[in-house]
């Protein structure tokens, strides 16, 4: 999610591309995606009609790629992240009028988390925005049931009204049922928040991979994306489902291949 920079601090302004948002390109669409998971906008205190855009992320390089297709001359801050302040994150903090301006009018407002709606992303580069999305809040990974490897991806949001069009939104670009979402709760302090999430399994990840990376665009998350890749790679005996009492058992199948 999207963490606060200091709020009240003087900002200077530098060189950026201040039309970034203004029109849809897959870059543009990329960065939208990730800035909905770990962006924010903040109102500067004190200050009429101010504001300041934010990101914040781990993957350091990842960051250095979201400033050059900005050309943003922002240099990355570092700070302890999360609540337990154990985590080094990096960030980009933004004081530009005509981007924070152009990010409110797309939907990313003041204390998104909790009035995030909808994002309106034509559909030619909607799996960018997919992409995006999931580098900052989805996960993917491989395991095994029963000694069979299965890969798992999913996504996670504290924004139900946009979380659900977009869950429905996704699964027909992949042609499946909508997933059903999950609801729990994440206790961060002393407050609780409501967590919503997503999982894709199989053949469905498959769905996924193809359908956000087909493109072969330059913005993606590389760790993220060789999980897939190590996906295809993997030999897997035909499987068939079996009743465990986890919803995802299978075991294999006896039958042998020529």
């Amino acid at each position: 999610m999207g963490s606060s920079p200091t709020r009240g601090t003087k900002m200077a302004k530098l060189p950026i591309n201040e039309n970034f948002f203004k029109n849809w390109t897959s870059e543009m669409s990329y960065i939208l995606g990730f800035i909905v998971a770990d962006g924010c906008i903040l109102k500067r205190k004190n200050r009429k009609n101010s504001y300041i855009f934010n990101i914040t992320n781990k993957e350091k390089q990842h960051l250095e790629k979201i400033k050059k297709a900005m050309s943003a001359a922002a240099p990355l801050g570092l700070k302890r992240s999360g609540y337990t302040k154990k985590k080094d994150c990096y960030f980009i903090q933004i004081c530009n009028k005509e981007i924070c301006k152009d990010l409110i009018n797309l939907g990313i407002l003041p204390r998104k988390t909790y009035n995030l709606n909808p994002i309106k992303v034509p559909e030619k580069y909607f799996p960018d925005f997919v992409r995006g999305f999931f580098d900052g809040d989805g996960t993917v990974y491989i395991y095994k049931v029963n000694k069979v490897p299965q890969i798992k991806a999913g996504f996670v949001s504290t924004s139900l009204s946009f979380f659900i069009e977009f869950n429905k939104r996704l699964c027909k670009n992949l042609d499946i049922p909508t997933k059903p979402i999950h609801k729990t709760t994440d206790k961060r302090g002393k407050e609780k928040m409501a967590q919503f999430s997503t999982h894709f399994y199989i053949d469905d990840c498959e769905k996924l991979a193809e359908f956000i990376y087909r493109d072969n665009s330059i913005l993606y998350l590389s760790r993220k994306r060789r999980v897939f890749e190590k996906w295809k790679l993997i030999e897997r005996r035909h499987y068939i489902k079996q009743k465990y009492p986890s919803k995802i058992g299978w075991r294999l199948s006896e039958k042998t291949l020529a």
